[in-house]
């Protein structure tokens, strides 16, 4: 399959790469880095991006940012970069993808389990991640052709936790994120939010 996976440079990404380019033909695009670039921000960025890269079969997305702050810390900016970036940005995705993904092709988005498992300090990204996965299950009733679409839901990649000074115990390597991915391009399941921790 030709499969096109935005945020390849990423932490996640690139173990999406490197479990998906053995058997399948990957197209990376990163954000300030790659042969393909994109901002996903913008829904015109999106379009340039798919102009180059053509008609695919499955759409990988491990972009996006949100802020982690407490309640009263947070502000209007720090909603809309959520907002605009994580969840608006893999939303136009599959938007602007639609005139492009193959019949019986797959988007595959991230979110995280933060939507339903929220901590303090989350509400921002719990908002983002609880509406892409409902996002997901709503889009996934509208697709025609075979089209599929999924969303990964991972926890605390170990290697985040790490850097941040946090207790590495409640996460999880991001290498063994990657069984939830290809479960999602390989398998013919739609309209799911796949956790990760089921397929360690």
């Amino acid at each position: 399959m030709k499969i096109i996976v935005v945020g390849a440079t990423g932490l996640i990404g690139r173990e999406i790469v490197n479990a998906l380019s053995g058997t399948h033909d990957i197209i990376e695009v990163g954000h300030k880095a790659g042969e393909y670039r994109v901002d996903i921000t913008s829904k015109s960025s999106i379009e340039e991006l798919f102009k180059k890269t053509g008609q695919f079969d499955a759409l990988v997305s491990a972009a996006g940012n949100a802020v982690f702050k407490s309640l009263a810390q947070l502000t209007d900016d720090d909603f809309m970069l959520g907002l605009k970036d994580k969840l608006m940005g893999q939303v136009n995705l599959v938007r602007v993808g639609l005139k492009y993904v193959n019949n019986n092709g797959s988007f595959t988005l991230t979110s995280g389990v933060l939507a339903s498992e929220p901590m303090p300090g989350s509400s921002a990204i719990s908002l983002v991640n609880a509406g892409l996965n409902g996002f997901v299950k709503a889009a996934a009733l509208d697709m025609k052709n075979g089209i599929r679409v999924n969303i990964v839901s991972p926890p605390f990649a170990t290697e985040t936790l790490k850097a941040l000074g946090m207790d590495t115990s409640i996460g999880i390597p991001v290498a063994k994120f990657v069984r939830a991915y290809k479960e999602s391009v390989e398998v013919k399941r739609t309209g799911e939010v796949i956790d990760v921790r089921k397929f360690v």
